[in-house]
């Protein structure tokens, strides 16, 4: 095998089963080596962390450790793509994320809502999150501004004619698998579903495990 860091061949065996790499020097194990490439060929499959803790018979702590880890690196990367590049952002739009409890509520209001704003450039969705909406002292004042902003959203003339209206859909359909996300993680799984949307699926795996071993 090569090695998972540099990908030499100049590989040497030593004692309990490790490896090491005569190259970069590190020491590693295979059969862990092993684990941590189907764990990231599982959640790149859409594989939540409790079925991939059981289809590779690993503790399940020890896999969402790895699925949080998975999403840092992973909005640590779209990040660095976005801003590295030229950006064409001929589209943008704003959109408001209720959870699934939220929407149940018919009293529901955008002020409760996670503010998001996409942007379409170099044929890519890239997100930001938005503070949340303040309210004002007088709950008319609230209302009619409430009011207001269901009608005019930030938005460009273009978006609809580019995959944003097609990712909120996607988001929304993907986040509904994690059976409720707490607000203080929204971003990374918001990260997630960009990375999945933006790459096919052998393009995640191959950006993941560089991320990963580098």
């Amino acid at each position: 095998m090569n090695c998972p860091f540099c990908n030499s061949k100049r590989i040497y065996h030593l004692k309990d089963d490790f490896k090491k790499c005569s190259v970069c020097k590190k020491k590693f194990s295979p059969r862990k080596i092993e684990t941590d490439l189907r764990t990231i060929e599982l959640f790149c499959n859409n594989i939540n962390a409790n079925k991939c803790a059981k289809l590779l018979d690993v503790n399940y702590r020890t896999i969402q450790n790895r699925y949080t880890l998975f999403r840092k690196l992973i909005a640590y990367f779209l990040e660095e793509q976005h801003y590295s590049t030229i950006q064409d952002n001929s589209s943008y739009e704003e959109y408001y994320y209720f959870t699934n409890r939220q929407k149940k509520d018919k009293s529901r209001s955008l002020y409760e809502a996670i503010n998001i704003i996409g942007f379409y450039s170099n044929k890519k969705v890239f997100t930001l999150l938005m503070p949340k909406l303040s309210r004002y002292d007088r709950g008319e004042d609230n209302k009619n501004f409430e009011n207001y902003l269901k009608w005019h959203k930030i938005y460009s003339q273009y978006a609809y004619t580019t995959p944003l209206h097609i990712f909120w859909k996607y988001l929304e359909e993907n986040l509904k698998k994690y059976k409720g996300v707490e607000e203080e993680n929204f971003f990374y799984y918001l990260k997630e579903c960009e990375f999945k949307f933006n790459y096919l699926q052998n393009k995640q795996i191959e950006i993941l495990k560089e991320l990963y071993y580098n």
